[in-house]
């Protein structure tokens, strides 16, 4: 009927046919009819609402006949938006770990205690194309299950972090328990808290809320943003590794420009990265626009611009984009790969990139000078900038192979725009021993390298790039490019010919610095061109040590 359309999705109490009130919950309900109708017989019930339900809540609810179950939070709300959800959130009254162990048992998947203080079990669900579901199964966060499971509930969804998280699914009867509205806040596209604490609580939600609304495209409501001013002093609180894990999905999910600058003006950076705060109005001389600041955001946002061409194929409207997926969208496959490879389990490739690009000019506050022309320079930025973002990535506990892959990018950064300038100006071309340096010191960071620069071009000129100027750039990048993917064991990468203790036995040497330095002389002298063989690579190491200084005498002793 008309009149029960506009209550979908919620809890309405009826007397004699007739909705006298509604809420989010039975309780609610039931709550708001006696306020003014105590004395009448009332009927409660579910009003439905259409939306898709992932097959394996139905193999859940068969798994658990006679245990109260419910669907909650991120999981509920991608349902709503008809978005598919890799993390299934269950909350239950009790025995959650139990619970997890019978699921796995009955789904043949895999199981494990993922919390035994908190009583939280863990489900993990290995699709045929090796995707993987994870089903947690807790207990209430909080309130009083002795208070009736239904009011339990509700007070659990009060104490999540945002409206659009705090609703529930129940598996049995097909209804959504809402309490706070958030399925009306998911409708309006707003992030709302589900109360004042809930920030204070746990300060790290000011990141998630950041994330959600990029991710999203949800605003966050008024209240909310001042909410997370007020609580940004308390992040210090948090652990390093949740203010990274947070950090680093934002980087490696959709607008992180413009969630780089909702987190500036929330007042984050003094208590989580205080060296990003000194690059905001630092003054750049010409070709570029901005200032570090606002130029390292548009870093981000272009980068983001290339990897989503790249990956589709297309540039839309922009000739810039169009120019490159001309030029580099043969080696899609080729991007695809670099950006499946791990340097850790849980953070991708993407999102260090992402990170060395929000730190790549990190240090040009500190390294600013200003000469008799009134120029500006930053010498040796790229050098400490390294450094920082090192220092950073150890206290976010980043695995070594990050923290290596993001200061290979940042210390040598600079290197793609001098070629491109060299292309540009003189029409010279990278030399072969150049392309084989780049990728000696840069490794598979060289890709993102390329990436990087391509972003930080139009990141520095932005609305007065020149087509000549990025065509320059992406001759540069295809020529690196080609020489790293087709003709890596000619140049980028070539065979050894010998290893260490042939050259010593060969030559008589001793072990020492100078054989590691003989070694990699062979491979550049093979990079380019002039050593193909065995006995050719021993003749030019004669003439090496017969021209060569004291170090060469100290390994013949």
């Amino acid at each position: 009927m008309q009149e029960d359309s506009s209550y979908a999705g919620r809890w309405v109490a009826r007397i004699r046919g007739k909705i006298v009130a509604q809420g989010g919950s039975p309780e609610q309900a039931l709550r708001a009819a006696q306020f003014s109708r105590h004395k009448e017989k009332l009927e409660i019930l579910y009003m439905p609402i259409s939306f898709t339900r992932s097959p394996l809540l139905g193999k859940v609810r068969d798994a658990l006949p006679d245990d109260k179950i419910h669907l909650v939070g991120g999981a509920v709300r991608d349902m709503l938006l008809e978005r598919h959800s890799h993390d299934l959130d269950f909350a239950v009254p009790s025995g959650g770990i139990a619970l997890a162990r019978r699921v796995a048992h009955a789904l043949d998947a895999n199981f494990m205690i993922l919390d035994e203080e908190r009583d939280t079990g863990r489900v993990i669900v290995i699709g045929e194309d090796d995707s993987r579901t994870y089903l947690d199964f807790a207990t209430y966060r909080s309130g009083d299950p002795s208070t009736g499971s239904g009011q339990a509930l509700e007070d659990d969804l009060r104490a999540r972090d945002f409206t659009i998280n705090a609703i529930a699914y129940d598996l049995r009867n097909d209804a959504l328990i809402d309490p706070l509205n958030g399925a009306e806040d998911i409708r309006a596209k707003i992030i709302r808290a589900c109360s004042p604490a809930s920030l204070t609580d746990d300060p790290i939600r000011i990141l998630r809320g950041v994330r959600l609304a990029a991710a999203l495209d949800f605003k966050i409501d008024l209240a909310a943003r001042n909410a997370m001013k007020e609580a940004a002093h308390l992040l210090p609180n948090v652990s390093p590794e949740r203010q990274r894990d947070e950090l680093f999905k934002i980087l490696e999910g959709p607008k992180p420009d413009a969630s780089m600058r909702a987190l500036e003006m929330l007042g984050i950076f003094p208590h989580m990265m205080p060296e990003l705060s000194a690059m905001k109005g630092c003054e750049q001389s010409p070709p570029h626009v901005y200032d570090v600041w606002e130029h390292t955001l548009k870093v981000l946002g272009h980068l983001e611009a290339i990897l989503a061409a790249l990956e589709s194929d297309s540039g839309g409207d922009d000739p810039f984009l169009n120019a490159l997926t001309s030029a580099l969208g043969k080696y899609r496959e080729r991007f695809a790969l670099h950006f499946t490879d791990s340097l850790n389990a849980d953070r991708s490739v993407r999102a260090a990139l992402f990170f060395a690009a929000l730190y790549h000019d990190v240090e040009k506050p500190a390294t600013k000078t200003v000469d008799y022309t009134g120029r500006i320079r930053f010498f040796d930025h790229d050098v400490q900038g390294a450094k920082v973002a090192s220092m950073r990535g150890n206290k976010f506990n980043l695995s070594n192979d990050e923290i290596q892959r993001v200061k290979k990018i940042i210390f040598n950064h600079m290197r793609f725009h001098f070629f491109t300038m060299q292309l540009e100006e003189k029409k010279q071309e990278p030399a072969r021993r150049a392309i084989y340096r780049f990728f000696r010191d840069a490794g598979e960071a060289g890709v993102d390298l390329i990436l990087l620069g391509l972003a930080d071009l139009r990141g520095t000129r932005d609305r007065t790039q020149t087509m000549e100027n990025w065509n320059a750039a992406l001759d540069t990048a295809e020529i690196f490019l080609e020489n790293y993917w087709e003709k890596r064991e000619e140049i980028v990468a070539p065979p050894r010919l010998l290893d260490g203790r042939e050259l010593m036995k060969e030559l008589n040497l001793q072990a020492g610095r100078v054989i590691g330095q003989l070694l990699e002389a062979i491979r550049e002298e093979q990079a380019i061109g002039n050593i193909q063989t065995r006995e050719q690579a021993l003749e030019f190491c004669r003439r090496w040590l017969d021209n060569d200084s004291p170090s060469a005498a100290e390994a013949a002793l």
